[in-house]
């Protein structure tokens, strides 16, 4: 178990990306030998106080309270492109979490990024490394009618809110999970990742 790791093992975790934004459950391994990695880039904070270098919302809380204190940092990037299901302006999208959805006063946990396109061209260029990093989830958009907000579509987009990345110490994405993907595989594929690395501290 994650909780049984010693300390020394903090510093070797680093952000699990998603988009707030469903059909084939599938998971990828990037590719470690692209070029750059995810230190490169910057966003502003939900609220642009910071610029900072670089499913579920209460399950993605918990995944951050979790594994906080073994060096995950869960950040999200709030997107309009999937189905025009955040059209908030950037003062609303907090409000709009705590009263409506999910509402119930929900406060997220892990960092909210400014609004912007994960597809297209005008997508973030963080969402162009890790998009070229990671081979694609799912082999198709499914009903694209009035979902899909973005032109062209290529088969390595992000297919709805809630995709998910991994990334590692060293700024390289390890893995993409699919939207339909739960956060508890994610949290399972998280710890088996983070196991890894300590072993392979201690051996080396």
């Amino acid at each position: 178990l994650i909780t049984q790791l010693p300390l020394s093992c903090l510093k070797m975790l680093a952000p699990v990306i998603f988009t707030f934004t469903t059909f084939l459950l599938s998971l990828q391994r990037c590719d470690s030998s692209s070029n750059g990695t995810l230190y490169k880039y910057q966003a502003r904070t939900l609220n642009g106080s910071r610029t900072v270098n670089l499913s579920d919302y209460r399950e993605l809380n918990a995944l951050h309270e979790e594994m906080k204190p073994f060096g995950l940092t869960v950040l999200g990037f709030p997107c309009n492109q999937f189905g025009k299901q955040e059209p908030g302006q950037r003062h609303e999208i907090l409000p709009g979490l705590k009263h409506v959805r999910p509402g119930n006063g929900f406060v997220p946990s892990f960092l909210l990024f400014e609004k912007g396109d994960v597809n297209g061209k005008d997508e973030q260029e963080v969402y162009t490394f890790l998009k070229s990093s990671c081979p694609p989830v799912g082999g198709d958009f499914g009903n694209i009618n009035g979902r899909l907000f973005w032109e062209p579509l290529k088969i390595s987009d992000v297919k709805w809110n809630f995709e998910k990345f991994l990334v590692g110490p060293d700024g390289k994405p390890v893995m993409r999970w699919h939207p339909c993907v739960a956060i508890s595989e994610v949290r399972a594929d998280v710890r088996k990742y983070l196991l890894q690395l300590y072993t392979q501290d201690v051996f080396n």
